[in-house]
């Protein structure tokens, strides 16, 4: 049976876990040769083989997309395992929440630089390669459509209290999404967004103490949500639950497969239904 993404080289930041590593596993089992990345490598490996253990290809670049040499080890990664890049997928991402009298500036740069600065300097990167990639195809006489997929939330589109610095992040990820459809339509390149809303990860899963942590980057960040508020923000979505990291790899799998091709430029929300917190 042919596979929509047969032979497609696709990066995917924060795939080492949750919603990262269903959309790298979705588009592996389309048939695309994936690069997998997480904060740590051991995650990141894991993917990795599972993906080698079903058939398909993969490669690891481990390491925190806010590292100023990050976005060119990426690339570069794909580039010399596969000799190609079609599809950049930039998820990688996480929450540091308080109410703007009270949020110091290392929290607002920390949501910047990995929501916004990070996809922007691995496009950056990535634009010489795809260039170069498009030159060679149209001299070859092939047409071959490539995608970037940028992760925002409602969060950007809507606001959320206590997120000012994610919610700028997110809504700055749509920006760049429609200037980049614009700049790099002449390459083949469709540039699209998706905007989720409550999706269950290790940072959102309900904790009856409140008291979870993640380590992120050195920091030990305070992650999931109150039982009783998770039941209530879910009460409030049109499809009646939450979604899950396959619901969210779904969307993304979408904008990456031929049909979607004419698609560019696009928020497109992944969110039960739900259009405002």
């Amino acid at each position: 049976m042919h596979r929509k993404l047969h032979g497609k080289v696709a990066l995917v930041t924060g795939s080492g876990r949750g919603i990262g590593r269903a959309i790298a596993l979705k588009l592996a089992s389309e048939g695309a040769r994936l690069v997998v990345n997480d904060l740590d490598a051991a995650p990141a490996e894991e993917v990795a083989a599972e993906i080698r253990a079903a058939g398909g290809e993969a490669m690891v670049c481990a390491g925190s997309v806010t590292a100023p040499d990050f976005a060119e080890r990426l690339v570069g990664t794909a580039v010399g395992a596969y000799q190609g890049l079609d599809i950049i997928v930039n998820n990688a991402g996480y929450t540091w929440d308080n109410v703007i009298q009270k949020m110091s500036d290392e929290q607002w740069y920390a949501m910047i630089d990995c929501h916004l600065t990070a996809p922007f300097r691995i496009l950056r990167a990535a634009q010489p390669v795809i260039r170069r990639l498009s030159k060679a195809d149209a001299e070859a006489g092939r047409r071959a459509v490539r995608k970037i997929v940028n992760i925002s939330s409602v969060a950007g589109l809507f606001g959320n209290a206590g997120q000012a610095n994610y919610a700028t992040a997110k809504a700055g990820i749509v920006g760049m999404t429609q200037t980049l459809a614009k700049e790099w339509g002449r390459m083949d390149v469709t540039v699209n967004c998706v905007a989720y809303g409550l999706i269950k990860t290790r940072l959102t899963e309900a904790t009856a103490g409140g008291n979870a942590t993640a380590n992120i980057d050195g920091r030990e960040i305070k992650v999931g949500v109150n039982p009783d508020l998770m039941a209530a923000m879910e009460r409030g979505i049109p499809l009646g639950r939450a979604g899950t990291p396959e619901d969210a790899a779904g969307a993304v799998y979408v904008l990456c497969i031929p049909e979607s091709d004419y698609i560019s430029g696009q928020t497109v929300l992944c969110s039960g239904g739900l259009t405002g917190i």
